[in-house]
């Protein structure tokens, strides 16, 4: 079994969402209720924090070398170095909803879902930003959306809603639908509820499990090949990066924790457990300017 390192002191109230890309000068992801961007510096392991906006629950790189990201009630694009951000319009007005998480298609469209704060049956949405700046409603009556990815064929779809305990798969086409919803595989409860995932380039999936103090492997027809465990609780998404893709960053939460008895928690953690990620999927290829609505 591979070993789990501690690489950051607890800077996040709610880790969440970890990207590796090339074009930035780090691994990022969010301290999501805080509204900050964080960001690892690879050579001296210094976290350096960005201010966004009072939520911030996702990014992904942009194919110009910028941002995209998933603000408290709609989407936002910033340059590469998160500066100059341009809010595209709320998708909402309910100040009781908030977004939760996403990620790129093959195609270069940007999905993510929400959830209620009071994390209310069937509050949330997921959503779907093309580059043209168009939003298309893709599923309703979701609890917590969050963990997504695709198959490294791109065909499938990968989608958790918290509460089902449940990883589903999807068909994918190369307009952005989803179709074919089936369950692919489950988490017992005493195991903890998924929440983000990634997939290797094998097309294993690499799911966080909050409550669980674990990140489980999965192959893609839903058989348990390892565990990684983690000394704090609430683990809430992963990544591969590194030069070599061959690194898995995992984030942790405070959410529910007593930091006497988890003073890990909301640290970054690194396995290194022997296979390579894919790249982060970009958004793009063009910038949209203009305020956007559903559709």
């Amino acid at each position: 079994m591979s070993t789990v390192e501690q690489v950051t002191d607890p800077v996040a109230e709610h880790g969440e969402g970890p990207v590796w890309h090339p074009g930035w000068p780090g691994l990022r992801w969010v301290d999501m209720l805080a509204g900050d961007v964080l960001e690892l510096d690879p050579d001296t392991q210094a976290v350096t924090r960005h201010s966004v906006s009072r939520v911030v629950a996702a990014l992904r790189p942009r194919a110009d070398g910028g941002a995209v990201l998933a603000l408290e009630r709609g989407f936002a694009l910033a340059g590469a170095d998160l500066t100059g951000i341009r809010p595209l319009g709320e998708l909402w007005t309910d100040p009781g909803i908030r977004m939760n998480e996403g990620d790129c298609d093959p195609h270069g469209r940007f999905y993510c879902g929400t959830m209620a704060y009071a994390e209310t049956p069937g509050a949330g949405t997921l959503y779907r930003l093309d580059p043209d700046g168009a939003v298309t409603t893709l599923l309703t009556g979701v609890t917590i959306s969050n963990g997504l990815g695709w198959s490294p064929d791109g065909g499938t779809a990968y989608y958790v809603d918290t509460p089902t305990h449940r990883v589903d798969a999807f068909d994918y086409d190369h307009d952005g639908g989803l179709t074919a919803r089936r369950p692919l595989l489950r988490i017992p409860e005493d195991a903890g509820a998924p929440d983000g995932l990634t997939v290797d380039a094998d097309g294993r999936l690499w799911v966080a499990l909050w409550g669980g103090s674990a990140v489980r492997c999965y192959e893609p027809d839903g058989r348990l090949v390892e565990e990684l465990a983690l000394p704090v609780t609430q683990v809430t998404a992963c990544t591969f990066g590194g030069p070599g893709l061959d690194e898995l960053y995992i984030t942790t939460s405070r959410q529910g924790t007593g930091p006497a008895a988890q003073p890990e928690a909301g640290a970054l953690f690194r396995a290194r457990p022997g296979v390579r990620g894919r790249p982060a999927r970009t958004f793009g290829p063009n910038p949209v300017s203009k305020p956007i609505r559903p559709k």
